[in-house]
């Protein structure tokens, strides 16, 4: 059973920042992608980031290109999200992924921007 630790959401004031961690277990986490997705109240769940299994490739949603950076280290079954420069409209729960391959979910993190 795949299992799923979020944490680093929180409260930030726009043009803030924060770093969102996600420890996977419960699979071969260094051979499959994983990435962040993100909904906000009301709206359908939207693609934030993913990285391939050895970080050779990144993909970014236009809406946080230049801002979100997604890394993760294998040694730590972990994945990062740092997100700098934030607004009000990443505003949403963030929930990571692993596709192994059926897609698996975590439970989420809410991050709020607001002053």
């Amino acid at each position: 059973q795949v299992r799923f630790v979020e944490s680093g959401g929180g409260l930030v004031q726009p043009g803030g920042s924060l770093r969102l961690s996600c420890r996977v277990s419960g699979t071969f986490f260094s051979i499959y992608p994983v990435g962040w997705y993100r909904q906000a109240p009301g709206k359908e769940r939207e693609f934030v980031a993913t990285v391939s299994a050895r970080s050779t490739t990144t993909n970014y949603a236009d809406s946080v290109k230049g801002r979100f950076t997604i890394s993760r280290d294998n040694a730590r079954m972990t994945v990062y999200l740092q997100m700098n420069s934030l607004k009000p409209e990443d505003t949403a729960v963030y929930l990571c992924y692993i596709d192994n391959p059926a897609r698996n979910w975590g439970q989420g993190t809410q991050v709020t921007v607001s002053s």
